[in-house]
């Protein structure tokens, strides 16, 4: 079981990359950016904004936070088309999961969690621990490819292993 003070790490890793994706995502064109690359969410602009709308849906089960729209379509939507729009909603959603993983306490995290899918056309339970790792494990993994579709635009991005985060991430 994960405890509070790793998911505050995450957090906290969660807004360093973001910071560091984002600066190297903004040197290219927006034409680049929205490029379909063949990832599994086509453009560095989608699987970005698709990272977002997954928080979103992720914080509002565990926080409440308002909840995303059936037409924000996993990110695909007009609310993530804005480049600058996405940009600020990403820094001021990590202030939003920061303070939420602040606030954890154990017994939450032991204790078993229910969820339904964004449709609404399944429920499931499972410990939540382990969805807590899957939130902070989706966004690692979408940044990767993300990572890896601004390499192969020529540009280079900092560091992304967690034992290099500093300090004052």
């Amino acid at each position: 079981m994960i405890s509070q003070p790793h998911a505050k790490t995450m957090a906290l890793y969660n807004r360093w990359q973001n910071r560091s994706i984002y600066q190297s995502a903004d040197i290219l064109t927006d034409e680049q950016r929205r490029e379909d690359k063949g990832a599994f969410f086509d453009s560095i602009h989608t699987t970005l904004a698709h990272i977002l709308w997954a928080d979103r849906v992720w914080m509002n089960r565990f926080a409440n936070t308002p909840p995303t729209l059936p037409e924000d379509q996993q990110g695909r939507g007009a609310t993530y088309e804005d480049w600058e729009a996405l940009k600020k909603s990403r820094a001021s959603f990590d202030d939003k999961i920061e303070e939420w993983a602040i606030g954890l306490n154990e017994a939450w995290l032991a204790a078993d969690f229910t969820w339904s899918n964004t449709a609404g056309t399944v429920t499931a339970t499972q410990p939540a621990w382990r969805l807590v790792t899957h939130f902070f494990n989706h966004q690692t993994h979408h940044r990767g490819q993300v990572h890896a579709l601004i390499t192969s635009f020529g540009l280079s991005i900092q560091d992304t292993d967690l034992f290099l985060m500093p300090p004052s991430a």
